[in-house]
């Protein structure tokens, strides 16, 4: 079959079963591999709704710039579909986000606004939400509270796994805007109540790429708007060396080369197989490896790897 846009590609990612990383024989695993996505992430999905919508609604006019928040996949993927459509785009990053993040946004001719690295993801948010008062004519889609985030995966990401794996009894995904979450788990459950949704968290005060702790201040309004509280069954804490370690094992066992999020997602599907009698656990792989080789997290011994992973924003 030939597509008529590289956006008819984004979705239908295929699933692989990685059951040889599960501590427990009678819990199967699947990846659900988004890393198959054009522009690379799951972001491309909530990319594209939160444009083709704001379009439909007449929000977003031709030629005219968007504005967003992010510490990469969101931004890569709102950056290609913009060159692709005529829209300017400004991104508002973290200087600490790793250079391949950088170069991407370059590439599909992003503005970079860089933030100061110590004030993370939260820092850019914040410039940005000022940027936009300063210049509403621009469109601000913030992914953060965009009801389209959340919809683009209970209108696909949800279906798509259920169609493929419908004897799933958790799913398992990071927590970072909380869309994949919120729209994916919401889906399930309807389809299925008994279905269990967990969210993989960093411990408090330390950084996990991808991730966010709910305890750290910010919760993000989608998180409210879905009912987050009410929807997540359990949440599993993942420590940076357990991302990487998992990260390393998915790519050496199972050769799924995968963003460091997917590793913690990992090591949150394996704390839940290895407390279930039996099941079937399916998780995000959200982005591929090859946005943080310059980081080591791969190849570089553990121990330095980790302390990277301290001063680098990967996700």
């Amino acid at each position: 079959m030939i597509n008529e846009s590289v956006l008819d590609l984004i979705g239908n990612t295929p699933m692989v079963d990685v059951s040889r990383l599960s501590p427990n024989p009678n819990v199967r695993i699947v990846a659900k591999l988004e890393n198959q996505n054009p522009f690379g992430s799951v972001k491309d999905r909530i990319a594209r709704q939160m444009i083709e919508r704001a379009e439909k609604d007449g929000v977003l006019q031709p030629g005219q710039r968007i504005i967003e928040p992010s510490s990469g996949n969101t931004g890569i993927a709102l950056a290609a579909i913009a060159q692709m459509k005529g829209y300017p785009i400004t991104i508002l990053m973290p200087d600490s986000v790793s250079i391949e993040r950088r170069q991407m946004l370059q590439v599909f001719g992003a503005e970079v606004i860089l933030t100061p690295g110590e004030e993370g993801s939260n820092g850019a948010v914040r410039r940005a939400h000022a940027m936009a008062a300063e210049h509403p004519d621009w469109c601000f889609l913030y992914q953060y509270g965009n009801d389209n985030n959340p919809l683009a995966h209970y209108e696909g990401t949800g279906p798509e796994i259920w169609r493929d794996c419908s004897e799933i009894t958790h799913f398992v995904a990071g927590l970072g805007t909380s869309g994949t979450l919120m729209g994916t788990g919401r889906f399930l459950k309807e389809q299925n109540p008994a279905i269990q949704v967990v969210a993989i968290e960093p411990p408090l005060g330390e950084k996990v790429e991808g991730l966010r702790n709910l305890d750290e201040g910010y919760i993000p309004p989608l998180f409210e708007s879905w009912y987050g509280f009410e929807l997540l069954d359990r949440k599993r804490v993942v420590r940076p060396r357990e991302s990487l370690e998992w990260t390393r094992r998915l790519v050496n066992e199972c050769g799924i080369f995968a963003g460091i999020s997917s590793g913690a997602a990992m090591a949150g599907a394996a704390k839940v197989a290895s407390e279930i009698e039996s099941g079937c656990i399916v998780f995000i792989v959200c982005d591929g490896g090859w946005k943080y080789l310059s980081t080591g997290a791969y190849t570089d011994d553990l121990d330095l790897a980790e302390a990277n992973a301290e001063a680098i924003i990967y996700f």
